[in-house]
């Protein structure tokens, strides 16, 4: 018998074997959920897109863009809302939009996501510029003294992309607002004629979405803010202009030429401000004017969630006098 050595039941080996490859393949899913996607849209200034499936250096070679500006467009890390102006691009974090902008391209990570097809798509249909728009009419003809108008009139490339960037993502929140508002009235009313723990637990909810909704739109708003009070930071929105150079009022030949890319970055930040707003007060007028618009936006969406937030807190007052009453009553009662 002793040759026959330690036996061990083929069963218990079997469910040994199944059980470390139910383990393994678990592991493998939550390591396939955990991977940052790399899939990128590329939309030119005609509006014609190009999906990209690129690792991150592909990304920093192809907008000049370091590690630091990308990793705020890392799906698995947590920044706040950024709307970022570098020497060569706009590096915009807000929400589900993570973008980079830059003079003639618009990247746009994860452009399957259901929330961001639309943008896509709106991106696509407002990008191209009031030139490309007439081209259709033939090189013999030229453009009417109305067209041309729009052409010099019309936002930068730049500034159109994002546009659409902070109409979605205000209209985004102030949907979801919206619909927290339908659910959280309603419930707050049925509390105050039926104390229950059902209602009680329904609003306890509803206040917790609040006050993560609002945390959400504050931050927006907060970016906003930040970006409208300094012009220097505006200023460095305005790429088209770093790329062409700021003319000479009555020239056509710029003050300032950037070569390259790296004779710019060669430049201080107030170097660079100082020749960006050269000429004058207004110089950043009309991206303060679109910046304006959404804040306002935004600020009203805020505002919905502060008179929701006052509501619930009424409410709660009431409740709580409410049930001292009762306990009053109750404390009276076993007094007899």
């Amino acid at each position: 018998m002793a040759g026959d050595g330690f036996g061990f039941p083929v069963e218990s080996q079997a469910v040994s074997v199944k059980k470390k490859t139910a383990a393994t393949t678990t592991t493998t899913t939550k390591k396939k959920n955990t991977v940052v996607s790399r899939s990128w849209v590329s939309l030119d200034h005609e509006g014609r897109s190009t999906v990209l499936d690129v690792d991150k250096y592909a990304i920093m070679q192809r907008v000049q863009i370091n590690a630091r500006d990308l990793r705020l467009l890392d799906p698995l890390l947590s920044y706040p809302s950024t709307i970022l102006g570098r020497e060569s691009v706009i590096v915009l974090n807000l929400e589900h939009i993570k973008s980079i902008i830059t003079a003639d391209e618009v990247l746009l990570r994860d452009p399957m996501d259901e929330n961001v097809v639309p943008i896509v798509e709106e991106l696509q249909r407002r990008l191209p510029s009031t030139n490309s728009l007439y081209q259709g009419q033939g090189e013999e003809e030229e453009p009417s003294h109305t067209q041309n108008e729009l052409a010099e009139n019309e936002f930068p490339f730049e500034f159109r992309a994002l546009e659409v960037a902070l109409e979605a993502i205000c209209s985004f929140l102030d949907a979801r607002t919206r619909e927290l508002e339908t659910d959280t009235y309603p419930a707050l009313d049925e509390l105050t004629s039926k104390i229950s723990s059902r209602n009680l637990d329904r609003v306890r909810k509803l206040k917790s979405a609040m006050t993560r909704l609002t945390n959400r739109v504050q931050k927006v708003r907060d970016e906003l803010e930040q970006l409208l009070d300094d012009d220097d930071d505006m200023a460095e929105l305005y790429l088209s202009r770093k790329v062409a150079g700021t003319p000479e009022s009555g020239s056509g030949t710029p003050i300032w030429f950037l070569a390259s890319p790296k004779d710019y970055s060669k430049m201080s930040k107030t170097s660079r401000a100082s020749a960006i707003t050269f000429r004058g007060e207004n110089d950043v007028e009309e991206l303060e004017m679109l910046l304006e618009a959404y804040f306002m936006q935004i600020e009203g969406t805020l505002n919905k969630l502060i008179t929701l937030r006052e509501y619930i807190d009424d409410t709660e007052d009431y409740i709580n006098i409410q049930l001292d009453n009762h306990r009053n009553q109750l404390i009276q009662f076993s007094e007899k």
